[in-house]
C-alpha cells in the first residue's frame, strides 16, 4: 500500500467506526474498536510515509517523486505535475 492508499483506508475505518456516545461511552457498533484501531494503523503508516517524502537528502525536488502527486489528489489539491500518470 501506498501512503495515500493507508490515508483512505485510515478514513474508511474512521467512517466505518462512526458511533454515538451512550452512557458509559461504549460503541453503539460492537466493530467500532477494531475499526478505531485499524484507522490508527493505517494514519500511523501514512504519517510515516508522508514523512519520507519530507526528507531533506533526497536530491529530486518534491514534485518530481512520484508518490507526491498522489498525496497531493489524496488531499483534494491539484497535483504539481500535471502530465503525472494516476
Amino acid at each position: 500500500m501506498t501512503g495515500p492508499e493507508h490515508y483512505r483506508e485510515a478514513e474508511r475505518h474512521l467512517s466505518a467506526a462512526s458511533f454515538t456516545d451512550r452512557p458509559g461511552g461504549r460503541p453503539a457498533h460492537p466493530d467500532a474498536s477494531h475499526h478505531i484501531a485499524m484507522a490508527q494503523a493505517h494514519a500511523t503508516l501514512a504519517l510515516a510515509a508522508a514523512t519520507a517524502l519530507s526528507d531533506p537528502t533526497r536530491s529530486a525536488p518534491r514534485a518530481t517523486v512520484p508518490e507526491w502527486n498522489a498525496w497531493q489528489r489524496t488531499a483534494g489539491v491539484p497535483p504539481l505535475l500535471e502530465n503525472e500518470n494516476r
